[in-house]
């Protein structure tokens, strides 16, 4: 029997609750990526033109060789196509985390310093900032242990491609909500904001492809697909570095540069266990979360759980922020 676009391929089995479970993880992979493309038609439209536009670079220049159709590709398109049904629930989580966040309070105190910066040089300085923002809280998504378990999911593919880069938990997208907010709050209109969200996560997609380019004379100015490889090799050294999103030198300045130059990245992936499949991975960072209804049922006991929950993940922060600076930028043991 063939098997549908967004489900991987799975051993046949003769019964039991397994099978039960792929069923229904198949039906409900379906309904997702039919409410992602009744909600925006031109996901389908997104995913042929970037292959179009991609795969005959991954061919002509492929960085490893592998197949169109290699593992799990068939859950990355899936993600792909559901991308706007996960939006409605990102979307809603980051206005909530952007809010919490706090990110705001040092946007409000550089307003006054923001509207005195010449026009002409404003934009850049905007870029700085956001990226400085977005390299701290992508930081954190990977240092702290209750944000990586979402993150790990986009970080779970071990294959980077035209189309890996899809591969992200609703609840990831928040990452870009204190940056968002941070340049809202220090006066940087919503236009131009939304637009550094929008090439972020373009940029995102096409530094996932599977082309050799090294670019080496970039590689403190910009960001490559040479440095993001590197941030997504489950390597000796690699781990927990090059978060940032336009410009290395937050890396640079902050001691997580890593781009050795007698070697390339040829493993990726994380070594936790993630399962395969849509679906599966869309639970998976929630396991153990209980019932957020318990709220209302317990709103004491709640409330302190949620203080206590707030004071350790300012604890694995602040340890992250404090974390000792690497030695080299070249052959760095993992630590």
């Amino acid at each position: 029997m063939a098997t549908a676009a967004w489900q991987e391929p799975v051993a046949p089995a003769a019964g039991g609750p397994g099978k039960w479970r792929r069923i229904i993880s198949s039906i409900l992979a379906l309904g997702l990526i039919g409410i992602g493309l009744a909600l925006e038609l031109e996901a389908i439209v997104a995913v042929a033109v970037l292959f179009v536009l991609v795969v005959p670079f991954e061919k002509l220049f492929p960085r490893h060789r592998q197949k169109l159709r290699r593992p799990l590709v068939g859950t990355d398109i899936g993600f792909a196509l559901a991308g706007p049904a996960f939006n409605v629930v990102g979307i809603a989580a980051a206005v909530i985390v952007g809010a919490i966040s706090f990110a705001w309070l040092p946007g409000l105190l550089l307003r006054p310093l923001v509207g005195m910066i010449p026009a002409a040089i404003l934009p850049f300085v905007g870029i700085a900032l956001f990226d400085l923002a977005i390299y701290w809280t992508h930081r954190w998504y990977h240092e702290v242990p209750f944000l990586w378990r979402f993150h790990a999911i986009h970080h779970s593919t071990e294959h980077l491609d035209w189309v890996s880069g899809f591969r992200n938990h609703p609840l990831d997208g928040t990452l870009v909500a204190p940056a968002f907010f941070f340049l809202l709050a220090a006066g940087f209109s919503a236009e131009f904001t939304g637009v550094l969200a929008v090439v972020q996560f373009v940029l995102g997609i096409f530094l996932h492809a599977n082309v050799r380019w090294r670019l080496r004379w970039l590689h403190k100015l910009v960001i490559t697909p040479e440095f993001h490889h590197w941030h997504h090799a489950n390597e000796p050294g690699a781990i927990n570095s090059n978060y940032s999103v336009f410009l290395p030198a937050w890396d640079l300045i902050f001691g997580t540069y890593f781009m050795p130059r007698s070697r390339r990245p040829q493993r990726y992936g994380v070594s936790e266990f993630i399962p395969t499949g849509m679906v599966a991975q869309l639970r998976h960072p929630l396991r153990g979360m209980g019932n957020p209804l318990r709220l209302l049922r317990h709103p004491y006991r709640s409330t302190k759980a949620g203080f206590r929950f707030v004071k350790i993940l300012l604890g694995d922060m602040k340890r992250s922020a404090l974390r000792p600076r690497r030695r080299s930028h070249d052959e760095i043991p993992a630590f």
